[in-house]
């Protein structure tokens, strides 16, 4: 066995991070460029200053993926969904039906998780995590995750949803569960319906404006009538109504009529 493939081992057993899910030419090549920047000659010592030093380890995980993320990213939107936007789809319905579309390595839906959890029961809760790149939901399964992701999560839901562990922290067992994890294309795959609440942040970037159009009337036609849309903080739908959708609030939008 080369040192990248018991590199790519080790951090499997210390994380639950599986390197072999990305395409190893591209992912060899970043990591060794980084490791060769560090001073380092191999990935055995490059693996046992990454296990020690969580600025390496940090580093580590922003070269071996784009989707860098993080818990209640832009917090004040987080806040308004907790405070205004959950409790008005609770009041209708005991149960929530809930879809993280885009989810990259979890952040957001474990993010949503928690925040439902306040009010509801696990089981009361239908949330659907989904995006098209294997490796990122693979990660977002193994749910361990840098003390800098995690910055905006607060002692108490640390405590009471995460445990500790070296480089970092775990997602519980209890939530991890709660939060179904699937594969899905936003641009060919199919749209479940009923949905009260869709996020779907800082994806549409990426897209046509043809490709936005599309996708913001199939959000649409899978919210329930007064369902929610939660799009980025760049995303700011223009004329929401060809959409069947108002402004609840920035960045949010309620489904007011069919399209």
């Amino acid at each position: 066995m080369d040192d990248y493939n018991k590199f790519t081992e080790n951090i499997k057993s210390k994380t639950g991070i599986d390197l072999s899910l990305y395409k190893e030419g591209q992912m060899k090549r970043r990591l060794t460029s980084l490791r060769d920047k560090r001073g380092f000659s191999n990935f055995d010592n490059y693996f046992q200053a990454v296990a020690k030093d969580h600025f390496l380890f940090e580093e580590f995980l922003q070269r071996m993926t784009i989707n860098v993320s993080e818990f209640y990213r832009n917090p004040q939107r987080w806040k308004v969904l907790e405070e205004k936007i959950i409790p008005r789809l609770l009041a209708r319905s005991p149960k929530i039906k809930v879809w993280s579309a885009a989810c990259s390595t979890g952040e957001e839906p474990y993010s949503l998780m928690m925040l439902l959890h306040n009010y509801r029961k696990y089981p009361q809760i239908n949330l659907l995590a989904t995006d098209l790149d294997e490796a990122v939901l693979a990660r977002a399964k193994a749910g361990f995750y840098t003390e800098r992701a995690l910055k905006e999560v607060g002692s108490e839901r640390l405590e009471k949803y995460f445990s500790k562990e070296d480089l970092g922290y775990r997602v519980g067992k209890e939530l991890k569960q709660a939060v179904s994890f699937k594969k899905h294309n936003l641009l060919s795959d199919s749209f479940d319906r009923n949905y009260d609440l869709i996020v779907c942040r800082n994806v549409m970037i990426y897209f046509t404006e043809q490709a936005k159009d599309e996708l913001y009337k199939k959000f649409s036609r899978a919210l329930k009538p007064g369902g929610v849309l939660f799009v980025g903080s760049t995303e700011q739908i223009f004329q929401a109504n060809r959409y069947g959708l108002e402004a609840e609030d920035t960045f949010f939008y309620k489904k007011i009529s069919d399209i």
